[in-house]
């Protein structure tokens, strides 16, 4: 895998790069669509391409362990060619999962015991066997196994848990660096920065984690919870010490304005499920700001969703018509509206770059938040 920068703002830290893999270029800053269970939910993957122009999507190491399972994956010949997704994949190590299974789990030396929100069975992931599962899914980029602190913590919680996650991640190299893919295409590691909010915890994450030279970057712990000011505070630190000369990949965040306040502090890589979950309960973010698409205000409302944006879908239909859509219960709403989502999150990050590569970007994003922030 290779990362080259291609352009950097005049007035922030916001840079525009490539990230080549074997399944296709990247052009970063990237949004990265869910698709946890080996799909994106209400997308095709046709859509995906053609229509999203997705460049890169995400699977899910719990999940995909539990359903359809690692035998299943191994015989389909990986992800892409189980899920027809025929460019990069990136899946997260399954470390946030098991956090949200407080009730129903317990974290050793050795690793994770869980039990499955299926059927209740108890399963075990160490940095090993989450390597080997990795492998065995095919990912183009995978996640080294850690664990998602909680917000608050105490700051004792927190570096128990960040030294905890450290000595994970060196189980996680050892492993991966003795292993080869599987499918015959290079995979890459990410190591993940923690830390919560305590400033030398991640001081100190940070430099361990650049120390071991990895072809990337990751910052997690973070869009738990904790007010925004902590969230950008915690990534602008963590950015000023990882190397200039790697992707960073903030996970699990955000809102529109989260990820362009973000792209400004350095990030060159984002995920969330925001934009598909909160489709299809009606909400869509466009480029004036926030609908709740099931409020009787857009009833005779037919105007297309943004045409700021120029998502496809919303040269097709308008509010009016989705708003029936979704008042009558219709599939389809939760369709249009996610691929409005989604194609706007898209077109975001890729407007970004073009102001990332004229000089513009601050300026364009200062103006851009408020209105994102909104609420029509």
């Amino acid at each position: 895998m290779q990362f080259t920068l291609v352009a950097k703002d005049k007035n922030s830290e916001a840079r525009a790069g490539e990230l080549s893999t074997d399944h296709g270029i990247i052009q970063t800053p990237i949004f990265m669509p869910v698709g946890t269970a080996g799909t994106v939910k209400a997308v095709h993957q046709r859509e995906l391409e053609h229509d999203i122009k997705a460049q890169i999507i995400l699977g899910n190491t719990y999940h995909l362990y539990l359903r359809p399972g690692l035998e299943v994956l191994k015989e389909a010949g990986g992800l892409h060619k189980f899920n027809g997704w025929h460019y990069p994949i990136l899946t997260d190590s399954g470390g946030y999962q098991v956090f949200s299974l407080a009730d129903n789990r317990k974290l050793t030396e050795e690793g994770a015991v869980f039990k499955s929100h299926i059927d209740g069975s108890s399963h075990h992931f160490s940095p090993e066997s989450v390597m080997d599962i990795q492998r065995i899914i095919g990912a183009d980029i995978i996640m080294a196994f850690d664990e998602c602190t909680p917000y608050p913590c105490e700051y004792k919680y927190a570096k128990n848990s960040m030294e905890l996650t450290h000595r994970w991640l060196k189980r996680c190299c050892t492993r991966f660096d003795e292993t080869t893919p599987l499918y015959n295409y290079h995979q890459s590691l990410f190591p993940i920065v923690q830390g919560s909010v305590y400033k030398d915890l991640r001081i100190q994450s940070a430099e361990y984690i650049a120390s071991l030279n990895r072809e990337g970057n990751a910052i997690g712990g973070l869009s738990v919870g904790e007010p925004a000011e902590d969230m950008y505070a915690m990534t602008e630190l963590v950015c000023g010490i990882l190397p200039k000369d790697k992707p960073r990949y903030l996970m699990g965040v955000g809102t529109p304005a989260n990820i362009l306040e973000c792209i400004a502090l350095g990030i060159d890589m984002f995920d969330c499920v925001m934009p598909t979950r909160n489709a299809r309960n009606g909400m869509l973010f466009t480029s004036a700001g926030i609908i709740n698409i099931r409020n009787e205000k857009w009833k005779k409302d037919f105007s297309v969703i943004d045409s700021a944006a120029n998502c496809f879908v919303d040269t097709q239909y308008s509010k009016a018509y989705l708003r029936h859509l979704f008042i009558c219960g219709e599939i389809l709403a939760c369709q249009i509206a996610t691929l409005h989502n989604l194609s706007f999150y898209l077109w975001l990050v890729k407007t970004a770059r073009e102001k990332i590569v004229q000089g513009v970007f601050n300026e364009w994003k200062n103006r851009m938040v408020p209105k994102l922030s909104s609420r029509l």
